[in-house]
């Protein structure tokens, strides 16, 4: 039986002009992760991620925390802000699976998961077919997968549907608050099917898109693996493995926290939930203060 960590990403630029880079507060959590993964001992098969910014900038600083380094993806937009990676292969945090161990090509490849591009070797670029997923290798340890059915959904599309006019930047508490009451009456009527986000797919296509990580992850893995991604792909995945309806899921989405754990075990079969939004790497009064949601 394998453990699947699912780990929302860290506190974003909520309110900026480009919400998608971790705020400083963000990246010292994702390190503080890494840290308490290193003390507790916990290694990974694999970690997967969407192509956000900010998913990718936590899977690295989880990484800084552990004290190993990470590969950029080829072709990764860099900009300003925490550091998103190192330029060496990825390390220890992903050690290979057992199952792949024993049939890598003596090429030094691991074989390429059903529906995903080919592994794309250092300095090549390969981008992600129509569904599926694009692999990202990392020098003869491991593979950090790209999973574009693990991207949040955009959030701002989803309450132009029902308030056409553009919200003001929020700079108090009610404000925040009217954002998100916009959002989730949004959310509801896109997976009800009653409106269609600008540029967005489907709740069908998203719910799809989540699932299929998930199942990638059991038919492919028997130890632990990292998942990184955001809020409505981890509430869509508890939803998913519990049946909740979609009004709870929302609520699930809503009250995640920043660089929150979520743990699912999990077999070939299914996936089963053990733990949702907990926070034991900051478990301390002097982190008070690091308890984020946005």
């Amino acid at each position: 039986m394998g453990t699947l960590y699912l780990v929302r990403h860290g506190q974003a630029s909520f309110g900026a002009d480009d919400y998608d880079v971790l705020s400083a507060m963000g990246h010292q959590q994702s390190v503080r992760l890494g840290e308490y993964f290193q003390h507790r001992g916990v290694t990974f098969d694999a970690a997967l991620t969407g192509t956000l910014n900010r998913q990718i900038q936590t899977l690295a600083g989880i990484c800084q925390g552990m004290g190993v380094e990470f590969a950029i993806p080829d072709g990764t937009e860099r900009r300003e802000g925490p550091p998103r990676a190192s330029s060496a292969a990825l390390g220890g945090i992903l050690r290979q699976a057992r199952d792949e161990r024993s049939s890598v090509s003596e090429g030094g490849r691991p074989p390429t998961p059903a529906g995903a591009a080919e592994p794309a070797l250092p300095g090549r670029r390969r981008s992600a077919p129509l569904g599926g997923s694009a692999l990202h290798a990392v020098k003869s340890v491991g593979a950090h997968i790209l999973w574009p059915g693990l991207n949040e959904y955009d959030s701002h599309a989803v309450i132009e549907t029902i308030h056409p006019h553009k919200l003001e930047k929020p700079t108090s508490p009610e404000m925040y608050r009217s954002h998100f009451r916009l959002l989730r009456d949004g959310l509801a009527q896109w997976m009800a099917g009653v409106v269609s986000p600008r540029g967005m797919p489907s709740y069908t296509d998203f719910v799809a898109g989540v699932t299929s990580a998930l199942d990638h992850v059991r038919k492919n893995f028997d130890g632990n693996v990292l998942l990184v991604s955001s809020g409505g792909p981890i509430a869509t995945a508890v939803g998913h493995v519990l049946g909740t309806s979609p009004e709870t899921t929302i609520e699930l989405n809503l009250r995640i926290r920043n660089c929150s754990v979520t743990e699912f075990a999990f077999t070939p079969k299914r996936h089963m939930l053990v733990t949702y939004n907990t926070l034991p790497h900051l478990d301390g009064p002097e982190y008070a203060s690091w308890v984020t949601y946005a």
